[in-house]
């Protein structure tokens, strides 16, 4: 698996460096996994989280540079450990030991190879609970057919309907791209299924998180996927934007009103909407941003 990191092609960039031999393309990445840390998270949606928490890894690195990420100490800074395929493999089965209702990859997409070897190690020796792939929708159908089979949820992001507000992610396609990903995605998995607590097993929930002056596109997100998918997939209309620093974008140096929200929310209603989780204003808070230093680690 790891010979396709020789010319990689492996998300929408194709930057076709050597990440074998020391080259780095957009994300910076090598073809060593680096991760900034895991643990049980309770902060996902409920049929996500569970009783005990998310078993959540998050990846260093990504292939979007979005100006207001909230997860930048890991995704710019690069801040992490690099670790072993087989390494990643014991994460995992130490997350479900400690009574994780799933594994959950967040902005996995530069380390498929590895991340496909590690399950297989892992399912190999008593994984069982579900894997969810936690993603910007900035993903190949190509690469995301590597995964077919070992993946049970997919939880991407649709960011963008207007590819202008690309410019936010210093990307230009977003909008093709998330759309064809997401058909893929819900192709694999098919229907939501649940376990006796009301967990999901099997799914998708896309979210969406509103951008400040924005909701408009919002709107036309929204209603694309009602009509593409109706309730059979779950949304996550999000207002946790938080400013983080001074941004070049003045639209963007404030959090989301509640009008703004509830706008888009009941929107969402009345075209149709009722599989969907919403989000309080105290979701705004830097107490939701993680904490990417040791005591983020098992």
């Amino acid at each position: 698996m790891e010979e396709l990191l020789n010319k990689c092609i492996m998300c929408p960039r194709e930057c076709k460096v050597n990440r074998n031999n020391n080259e780095l393309g957009f994300c910076m990445a090598s073809n060593k996994i680096k991760i900034g840390g895991y643990h049980l998270h309770l902060w996902e949606e409920p049929i996500i989280t569970g009783e005990k928490g998310s078993g959540t890894i998050f990846f260093s690195y990504c292939n979007l540079s979005c100006i207001y990420c909230q997860n930048y100490k890991i995704s710019k800074d690069n801040i992490g450990e690099e670790i072993t395929n087989q390494r990643l493999a014991d994460i995992m089965l130490e997350l479900q030991e400690k009574g994780a209702s799933n594994i959950n990859l967040v902005t996995p997409t530069h380390y498929i190879p590895q991340i496909k070897t590690s399950l297989i190690l892992a399912k190999e020796r008593g994984l069982f609970i579900p894997i969810v792939y936690n993603t910007s929708c900035y993903e190949k159908v190509e690469s995301l057919k590597l995964l077919e089979g070992l993946i049970d949820i997919y939880l991407p992001d649709f960011k963008y309907f207007d590819n202008n507000l690309g410019k936010y992610s210093k990307v230009n396609n977003y909008f093709e791209v998330a759309s064809l990903a997401l058909e893929e995605m819900v192709r694999q998995v098919g229907k939501q299924e649940y376990d006796e607590k009301g967990n999901l097993k099997k799914g998708i929930i896309v979210r969406h998180l509103i951008l400040p002056s924005h909701s408009e596109d919002s709107k036309k997100i929204i209603e694309y996927l009602y009509r593409k998918y109706k309730n059979t997939i779950t949304y996550s209309i999000m207002n946790q934007y938080t400013p983080i620093k001074k941004l070049e974008f003045n639209n963007l140096n404030r959090r989301l009103t509640s009008k703004e929200y509830d706008d888009v929310i009941n929107f969402a209603y009345d075209i149709g909407i009722r599989n969907s989780f919403m989000q309080d204003k105290e979701s705004q808070e830097k107490s939701f941003i993680p904490i990417f230093k040791g005591d983020n680690w098992i």
